[in-house]
């Protein structure tokens, strides 16, 4: 079996209807190495509100569902190696990209949101309480089975008891968490197989839920890429060696292709890298060393201890698939906003989560925008740093700082400013590369 798989993305825009052409850009991949991901609110999402406009979304999740996230992010210390948080709900709130998988012999598609940020997959399953429609039957499945409590992975769960419910596995691995700041969940510990186009991982663990509450998590279940135990990477170790990267096309465009490749295979190998940090008080989270910012072409002064890397605390910068907007600690996006509106004519306004919106005529000569780590300078293009009203005559700074009721310490990276770059996660050799790459 080829150890790299690539993961076609179709990330879509919808503004307005198209006809339709010949070719069923909706249709899964049927390349032996391809697996479809769409947006969560895109064109081809099972998920996607009819009514909502594409550009409306994204300043709903930005001014909405990054709080949400940036408070669970906030609040995601263990002294456990793996969490598996569980939740669904009808309203999708946080995470961004779905991808479909199958589970199961014969093989079950679900649609999971893709999360960088967090190890475990779960998925809502027959019987559950809360849950959707779309469940995952594993009576069905002649490979299903579920985790004794006296197996090692089910003290790697945090909150594990054995279950008492028949029908969902008595004497198994039962456990309780969160998700999203305002989710909760009960699920079980299970097995099964996984597939993902040819790639087939056996014995696959997942969190199995029999009940939820909240509103801010996918219906259809979370396909964990964050750096424990539990995650696909890991799990998956002998498939892929820990390395895997994707290129987020441009959310301006209808419909997006761009890939995420799992394994070392197909890497690129022209790429700049900065190294990962880990900090054992929060292991899912990819941290990296961010020394500073550039706006035009002057260094803003901010004060280092603002941006170190510290693992009591917590405090860092991360990289996150899930977050929608960049969210810097609030004297960190003061001062960059402050430089900002110096290189540029006003006035200024504000629009949902966005407090430096301008004339969008302007927006051809607003300073560019450079984050600075360790042996890595990524000078953002416009496309990545701005964003527009539906209506299009404002333009907004795509960052912002973290929300005044979270008491955040984290600075996140998140996937509007890193569209159309090929970011590389090399957990073998603690590196993070990025490049830039079209891949609209």
């Amino acid at each position: 079996m080829e150890s790299s798989l690539i993961l076609t993305l179709l990330f879509l825009l919808c503004i307005s209807t198209v006809s339709t052409a010949s070719h069923n850009y909706c249709s899964p991949s049927t390349s032996h190495s391809d697996l479809s991901i769409l947006h969560i609110h895109g064109h081809c999402s099972p998920f996607r509100s009819p009514a909502t406009q594409y550009l409306d979304s994204i300043f709903n999740m930005a001014s909405y569902a990054d709080p949400k996230r940036i408070s669970y992010l906030s609040t995601l210390a263990t002294n456990r190696s793996t969490t598996v948080p569980i939740a669904a709900g009808h309203v999708i709130n946080t995470g961004n990209y779905v991808v479909r998988v199958q589970i199961g012999s014969p093989g079950q598609p679900m649609f999971m949101v893709l999360d960088t940020s967090n190890d475990a997959t779960w998925l809502p399953c027959t019987g559950c309480v809360g849950c959707p429609s779309s469940v995952f039957n594993f009576s069905a499945s002649t490979t299903f089975q579920f985790v004794d409590c006296s197996l090692p992975q089910c003290s790697a769960v945090k909150g594990a008891s054995c279950s008492t419910e028949s029908g969902f596995g008595s004497g198994s691995c039962m456990f309780n968490q969160s998700y999203g700041g305002d989710s909760s969940f009960t699920a079980t510990l299970s097995r099964d197989v996984l597939l993902l186009s040819n790639d087939v991982v056996r014995n696959y663990a997942f969190g199995c839920i029999s009940s939820v509450s909240g509103t801010s998590t996918p219906p259809q279940g979370l396909l964990g890429l964050g750096r424990g135990s539990m995650s696909l990477i890991s799990q998956a170790g002998s498939l892929y060696s820990g390395v895997f990267s994707y290129c987020l096309p441009s959310f301006r465009s209808y419909y997006f292709s761009g890939s995420l490749k799992l394994g070392p295979v197909g890497q690129p190998k022209n790429i700049r890298t900065t190294p990962l940090l880990k900090n054992p008080h929060r292991p899912s989270l990819y941290y990296v060393n961010l020394t500073g910012i550039t706006v035009g072409r002057v260094r803003v002064p901010i004060s280092p201890d603002l941006l170190a890397f510290d693992m009591n605390t917590g405090a860092g910068t991360i990289i996150d698939s899930g977050t929608v907007i960049t969210r810097l600690v609030e004297p960190v996006y003061n001062a960059v906003r402050d430089e900002f509106k110096k290189q540029l004519p006003g006035p200024f306004t504000s629009l949902g989560a966005f407090d430096t919106c301008f004339n969008a005529t302007n927006d051809a000569v607003a300073p560019a925008i450079t984050l600075h780590f360790t042996d890595l300078d990524l000078k953002l293009p416009l496309e990545n740093s701005l964003i527009h009203s539906s209506a299009g005559s404002l333009a907004c700074l795509a960052i912002a700082s973290a929300p005044n009721n979270v008491n955040s310490v984290l600075n996140i990276i998140a996937n509007l400013q890193q569209q159309n770059l090929r970011i590389l996660f090399d957990t073998a050799n603690s590196r993070l590369g990025i490049v830039r790459e079209v891949c609209n």
